[in-house]
């Protein structure tokens, strides 16, 4: 593994980053669970415990995370917990701070989204939809649990119509709530990738064809920025290392890692690559004036 190659301070390298900003013609973001995280969509603590008292009486629920992989008895009391699940983390939160303050810096240049979150901020911030690619789906759709077909579904006021239905003395819905897939009656799981059965869709198609048309129409005498936000290891082939790759092949990129813990890089980018492992809020705040 190999670390950046300065020991500048933290106001040396935020003025190095807004200087590469600057002179950039193109900024590509690479999102993970960490820029959510800074932005105040937390998984855990308060927002967790506030939220799901019952659930973590019946079921001993420790975090919004851990509690995804349960395997539960009934569709009632699954859709009781994911309905919640899903309003908390996606279709009851608005547009973040953090997320429009990024925008704002970036919308005048020419930039592309890749993300692994599932939370939609970006599309509620006001980036271009055409230029956010959302690998691992999107917590506001359904689709069928078995991909009997390739569609998706659009359930965020269905959604909202569950969570004002549960009954949180035994953590269940009523049946007749209970989403099925339209095509084969069978049950309905949210577009995220979590095993072989998750449907890229035509949209989803569209926007990896869309990225993969940005990156090869970048001009080799372009300067690029890559700004890379709370990335780690549990799916680094997506954009963690391709960023990497990217900055190493191209003579005019510079990489940007916005990470606390999972700091290195496996490949060596020397002068390339500025680390900052500082908060990722308290970071934007001091960068973008």
């Amino acid at each position: 593994m190999f670390s950046e190659s300065t020991n500048l301070s933290f106001s040396k390298k935020y003025s190095k980053i807004n200087q590469l900003f600057s002179e950039s013609d193109f900024i590509i973001i690479g999102a993970g669970a960490g820029l959510s995280t800074a932005a105040g969509i937390e998984y855990s603590g308060p927002n967790f415990t506030n939220n799901f008292g019952p659930w973590i009486k019946k079921y001993k629920f420790k975090d919004l995370y851990t509690s995804s992989f349960y395997n539960f008895s009934t569709e009632e009391e699954k859709w009781a917990y994911w309905s919640k699940h899903i309003f908390i983390a996606n279709v009851g939160m608005k547009e973040t701070k953090l997320y429009k303050k990024l925008f704002d810096w970036v919308k005048h240049k020419k930039y592309f989204v890749v993300t692994t979150n599932v939370d939609d901020q970006f599309y509620k911030s006001g980036y271009d939809p055409n230029l956010i690619f959302r690998f691992q789906g999107s917590y506001a759709y359904l689709q069928c649990a078995k991909a009997c077909h390739k569609k998706i579904y659009e359930y965020s006021e269905k959604i909202k119509e569950m969570v004002q239905n549960i009954n949180e003395k035994n953590c269940t819905i009523p049946s007749k709530l209970i989403p099925k897939c339209p095509k084969c009656g069978g049950p309905m799981e949210p577009n995220i990738r979590k095993d072989e059965f998750f449907v890229e869709d035509d949209n989803w198609k569209k926007m990896s064809f869309n990225y993969q048309k940005f990156l090869e129409n970048i001009p080799n005498d372009k300067k690029v920025l890559l700004l890379e936000f709370g990335i780690g290891f549990n799916t680094p082939t997506i954009i963690r290392f391709p960023f990497e790759a990217m900055t190493k092949k191209n003579n005019n990129w510079n990489l940007v890692r916005f990470n606390t813990q999972q700091k290195d890089c496996v490949i060596n980018l020397k002068e390339k690559f500025i680390l900052i492992d500082e908060d990722i809020k308290i970071a934007l705040n001091k960068i973008i004036n």
